[in-house]
């Protein structure tokens, strides 16, 4: 199998996107990478990803490899769980507080929330994006406790119609929710909205 055919071969299990080190470690050369991408055979994303020029850019995986800290959340994390029909036209993420990245300057493309270190990682959970990438978004129950708790900042009709998808959801997990909303400090906020939605 020769170098080129190999990238080939590696696009095609890693759904068509992959990696100079992906790539580095199943031994095809930097130098085959840079001529494909020369000629047209491969597009190239950023530094370092790459990508098979008949697939469609996945928004998703490339946003989170751009800010390896960020996990969906809020409005896009409710599109992963269906807990909304909404496709969303502003990715939302969920940052350390004091992380830096330079995703921030794309006030159109992105909206960030912060968060202290220590609850950042509370209910991440890897999911597919429709192209079949992984990345990290939170849990249902995570992710309706960020928009109960930020829900002057988001669509309000498009929260409550969430919330109740949610509670309507089989596997919802109340005592998750609660154990969360305890964390979160809005364990009155979440019992009303149950007690109101139920």
């Amino acid at each position: 199998m020769t170098q080129k055919d190999l990238v080939t071969k590696l696009l095609k299990d890693n759904k068509g996107i992959l990696t100079s080190g992906e790539a580095k470690e199943a031994g095809v050369a930097y130098k085959t990478l840079q001529r494909m991408y020369q000629v047209g055979e491969i597009e190239k994303l950023e530094q370092g990803l790459y990508m098979d020029p008949d697939q469609m850019e996945d928004e998703y995986f490339l946003t989170q490899y751009r800010c390896k800290k960020g996990i969906f959340s809020h409005e896009t994390a409710l599109y992963f769980h269906d807990l909304t029909d909404r496709t969303p036209f502003q990715l939302m993420l969920t940052i350390p507080s004091g992380y830096n990245t330079r995703l921030l300057k794309e006030k159109e493309k992105f909206k960030f929330f912060y968060i202290a270190e220590r609850l950042h990682t509370i209910g991440r959970i890897a999911m597919e994006t429709p192209f079949g990438h992984q990345v990290y978004v939170y849990d249902k129950e995570r992710t309706i406790c960020d928009c109960l708790k930020k829900k002057d900042q988001l669509d309000t009709d498009l929260v409550n119609e969430a919330v109740k998808r949610y509670m309507k959801t089989p596997g919802a997990d109340y005592s998750k929710l609660l154990k969360y909303a305890d964390v979160f400090n809005i364990k009155d906020l979440v019992r009303k909205y149950m007690e109101v939605l139920t």
